[in-house]
């Protein structure tokens, strides 16, 4: 079934937020790092999950500048805290103005939400991209805003679903969720909401 169809058939609609309203392109933060010394930076990277990192800076846990300095020991002495944020921020890319009217239409018809892992220094980047088309904020297009960081859960995790559906005084079976990605809509099926796998990055219709 299309993407709009779907949607009409719910109304409460959960949204991720990077390649979904947000556009992004992972492989630009690989550039980036490769750029600044570390030729290995899936390496890097699966280091860091390994060490749960990117999950207890995603949740909160800890600072920013704690998680700049982490990324540092896997980079050349003399990269520079600046460098690293804007190598870790080049992920994220454009608001399309399409995608923000059809939220702004979608908010008078449906209760929608925002969902997203993601933490202080990606929060910072997005908003700054949104700025770039409008002037009002990401928390104006939708009734609710979940920020993984805030809320000090993440997905894939059922209980996080579970937690914002509470939050928002809802059942999870009248619920879809929109994600790019395939771990995370199996997160919410488990949580018993409906889901929906969007290509990352398509437009919405």
């Amino acid at each position: 079934m299309e993407l709009i169809k779907l949607i009409n058939t719910y109304d409460v609609v959960i949204f991720d937020l990077g390649g979904v309203v947000i556009d992004l392109e992972y492989t630009a933060t690989t550039r980036a790092f490769q750029e600044l010394g570390s030729e290995q930076f899936e390496e890097l990277y699966s280091q860091a999950l390994q060490t749960d990192l990117f999950d207890r800076y995603e949740t909160g846990a800890i600072s920013s500048l704690h998680f700049i300095n982490k990324l540092k020991e896997f980079l050349p002495r003399d990269c520079s805290p600046n460098q690293v944020v804007a190598a870790w921020n080049a992920m994220i890319k454009a608001f399309q103005p399409e995608k923000l009217a059809f939220l702004e239409q979608l908010k008078t018809t449906h209760t929608i939400a925002l969902l997203s892992n993601t933490n202080d220094l990606h929060e910072d980047r997005v908003r700054r991209s949104l700025k770039k088309v409008t002037e009002r904020p990401l928390e104006d297009y939708f009734h609710h805003t979940f920020l993984s960081h805030h809320l000090q859960l993440r997905k894939p995790h059922p209980e996080t679903f579970l937690s914002v559906c509470e939050k928002m005084s809802v059942r999870p079976e009248g619920v879809l969720f929109i994600d790019d990605s395939i771990q995370h809509i199996e997160g919410a099926k488990k949580a018993g909401l409906a889901t929906y796998l969007f290509p990352q990055n398509a437009a919405f219709h």
